[in-house]
């Protein structure tokens, strides 16, 4: 075949792409595996950081097992629930092995129907750890930022309303503003003890704030914002409101189910 035709150059072409593209399938599928287990410690760790089971960077050094083994350890239920409430499904708590704990990583699809108020297939999740006898249950948040998504966990007490910690991450906020809701433990600790006020859903009003410096507000259901990262602070105060509305009915249900077995 003559080398220098179009035919050759076509086929010649073909070729190469067609051998880097099974390449880099069969190195996609070769690391899937590390992949999830990177992603699945990653989501743990955050819920962990929330429960105030230990700090990110004290659970990042551990390695991937030894996060999923502080998780399996120390869960107690995990499963989804729908927009009344109602337990969906449990998640695996990796009872059988490590790799077999299922967690809900991609919110999302779930933020998706809750923006279009499409609620017959939302399924939200919901992890029950016990932490020296103390029951919290941690919940994510979903949102917009600045530049990008914005998403967390919540961990609340027993009573389902005062948050015992919180932790937050970013696609691609601003480093140094914006990027604070991750980089600053500080601003985390600002929702330790705080109360979401879920009475104010029935006003269409938000059940927590994050506010400019000097706003006036309700001290227990608010906090400070970043200076600086109004816009990122605005989307966080966006997706927690957006999420915890969503999980009034369950967070009603279990207050209610937690004050009759502690009157028994």
């Amino acid at each position: 075949m003559n080398t220098n035709s179009n035919l050759y150059t076509i086929i010649y072409s073909a070729i190469i792409v067609t051998l880097v593209a099974a390449i880099l399938a069969f190195a996609s599928q070769s690391l899937k595996p590390l992949q999830d287990a990177n992603e699945k410690a990653e989501t743990v760790s955050q819920m962990l950081t929330a429960a105030h089971f230990a700090e990110k960077e004290e659970l990042n050094a551990l390695g991937n097992d030894a996060i999923l083994t502080k998780y399996k350890e120390n869960i107690t239920a995990a499963f989804t629930i729908n927009a009344k409430g109602e337990k969906v499904r449990d998640l695996n708590k990796g009872t059988e092995s490590l790799e077999a704990i299922e967690l809900i990583n991609n919110l999302k699809p779930q933020n998706d129907k809750l923006k279009k108020n499409d609620l017959k297939t939302l399924e939200l999740p919901v992890y029950v750890f016990n932490q020296n006898g103390k029951k919290i249950t941690v919940v994510p948040v979903y949102g917009a930022g600045l530049w990008g998504p914005v998403w967390g966990y919540l961990a609340f007490n027993d009573d389902m309303k005062t948050i015992h910690g919180a932790y937050f991450d970013h696609a691609s906020e601003t480093p140094g503003l914006g990027a604070k809701i991750k980089d600053e433990p500080a601003f985390r600790a600002l929702f330790d003890g705080k109360t979401v006020k879920f009475e104010n859903a029935a006003a269409n009003e938000d059940v927590f704030h994050i506010l400019k410096a000097g706003v006036a507000r309700d001290e227990a259901c608010s906090i400070d914002a970043i200076t600086g990262a109004s816009m990122t602070c605005k989307g966080l105060n966006g997706a927690i409101n957006n999420w915890l509305k969503a999980y009034i009915p369950y967070f009603t249900a279990a207050h209610v189910e937690s004050n009759e077995t502690t009157e028994e």
